[in-house]
């Protein structure tokens, strides 16, 4: 028996159970017809939202890139929807059948594994086919690994940069990171485990000493964030962090090393006059975007000029 308030399950539709406190009676939901761009969990089953399983229970077909993927999540919430397969590798083929189930006035809800579909995903063709067919394309937006690493990584997000993955050969990838180099804006990048240790040894060569986050495994049980300058990363995946799962490379914006240094020191003394070391240093490298420890090494350098010493 569905518990009160949940979905019931049935094929293409979402029936809405009175709620204990009364609530709304139960009734059917049926988007209208076109295509609907459904943004899925990232990793966390619970990271959905009440449209997307509105859409996805009422549409005709799920289109999807893995049904086994896709079918965790219909599971869960009890949606018996059919799945059809949408990928980089049927997608010509796929592609006339779906426009054909759309000018049939069909409902026809297009997900990725994870996130947001499009963003380093196949769709864009199918998205630009409707709509030159007229039919209507929805966005049901949701989770995407790219803003939930820029929210943790500690790094301006005013402008960033999605370049999703490097290519796979190093010549190749070290010639792709010399022209995202002069770009200002901080860079999101997809990578995988096996290549991250390479792929940071690349980017610390190519860029320099930028502050940098690896953003491993979001919402999931063992989500890991870790910091430092791109040196320092290269150095600690070079030595044997965990690599396993999905991940994500946030990448500091770059700046006038000798401007910037002062205005690292700018900040650090104001701080400094208001605050102890640590939690100046703390505050400087949440603003500037660089590492802690080479805010802290300057922080002390400048107490010792100023006679304080180190608390």
């Amino acid at each position: 028996m569905t518990p009160p308030g949940q979905p019931s399950k049935v094929s293409g539709m979402v029936k809405r159970s009175r709620t204990a406190g009364g609530g709304n009676p139960r009734r059917t939901f049926k988007p209208a017809a076109g295509l609907y761009l459904v943004a899925t969990p990232i990793g966390n089953l619970s990271d959905t939202t009440l449209r997307a399983l509105e859409v996805l229970a009422g549409a005709n077909i799920i289109a999807c890139e893995d049904s086994r993927v896709t079918r965790k999540l219909t599971e869960r919430y009890g949606i018996a929807t059919p799945l059809t397969p949408y990928h980089e590798h049927n997608a010509a083929l796929a592609r006339p059948k779906l426009l054909a189930r759309l000018a049939a006035g069909q409902v026809i809800a297009l997900v990725s594994d994870a996130g947001t579909p499009l963003i380093s995903d196949p769709g864009y063709k199918l998205v630009r086919a409707a709509q030159d067919a007229g039919h209507v394309v929805t966005a049901i937006p949701g989770a995407s690994s790219v803003l939930t690493a820029l929210n943790v990584a500690g790094l301006p997000t005013d402008r960033f940069f999605f370049e999703g993955f490097l290519p796979p050969k190093q010549a190749a990838r070290q010639k792709r990171i010399a022209a995202l180099k002069p770009i200002p804006a901080t860079l999101v990048l997809f990578e995988s485990g096996q290549r991250l240790a390479a792929a940071l040894a690349d980017l610390a060569e190519g860029l320099g000493h930028r502050a940098a986050a690896v953003c491993r495994e979001l919402t999931k049980l063992h989500e890991e964030v870790r910091r430092g300058d791109l040196p320092g990363l290269a150095h600690d995946y070079a030595e044997g962090g965990e690599t396993r799962g999905e991940i994500v490379i946030v990448v500091a914006p770059p700046g006038d090393e000798s401007g910037e240094a002062g205005d690292v020191d700018k900040l650090l003394r104001q701080a400094l006059a208001r605050v102890s070391l640590k939690d100046a240093v703390g505050e400087v490298a949440l603003a500037t975007g660089r590492p802690r420890r080479a805010v802290y090494q300057r922080a002390l350098e400048l107490s010792k000029d100023t006679g304080d010493g180190a608390p």
